[in-house]
């Protein structure tokens, strides 16, 4: 059987967003942002997020690795914290105006570099790409939730 790990789905997906990290990050560096910042600036640029935990499911990420980018936004000028009036125990975070302010100049350089990425699809092709690749993490989702669901 000749299979080729390196043409599988899998470890194409993972070239493709190694490689849009890199340009992206290349592209959000002089705006003072980084790519991991990404969720946190559209999750508190859209009021769908506003506490540390609600960053955390929305950027799909763990507690502790949240709570380091925070401290690292708010140590760089791009997060507020206040105390929550409802919690005592917890915070309410807020872009700055610093941050507010750049917002859109990050999505259109985010928006560009991805429109570059797929010159020469049509637009029924990425929009195809675009529900292939839902559907897959849909998948890694849902196989997560099950393995972790027989391990805990």
């Amino acid at each position: 059987m000749d299979l080729d790990v390196l043409s599988t789905p899998g470890h194409l997906i993972a070239l493709a967003a190694r490689g849009f990290a890199r340009l992206s990050e290349a592209r959000l560096k002089p705006l003072g942002f980084g790519v991991g910042h990404l969720p946190v600036l559209v999750a508190l640029g859209d009021g769908r997020a506003g506490t540390q935990r609600d960053l955390a499911r929305f950027a799909r990420i763990e507690q502790p690795p949240m709570a380091q980018m925070l401290a690292r936004m708010e140590r760089d000028g791009l997060i507020v914290r206040t105390p929550d009036p409802a919690d005592g125990r917890s915070s309410r975070i807020t872009l700055t105006a610093a941050a507010q302010a750049r917002l859109p100049a990050a999505v259109a350089v985010l928006l560009a570099g991805n429109g570059e990425v797929l010159a020469g699809f049509t637009d029924a092709e990425a929009e195809l790409l675009v529900t292939l690749l839902t559907r897959v993490i849909a998948n890694l989702d849902r196989i997560a939730g099950a393995e972790g669901a027989t391990t805990t």
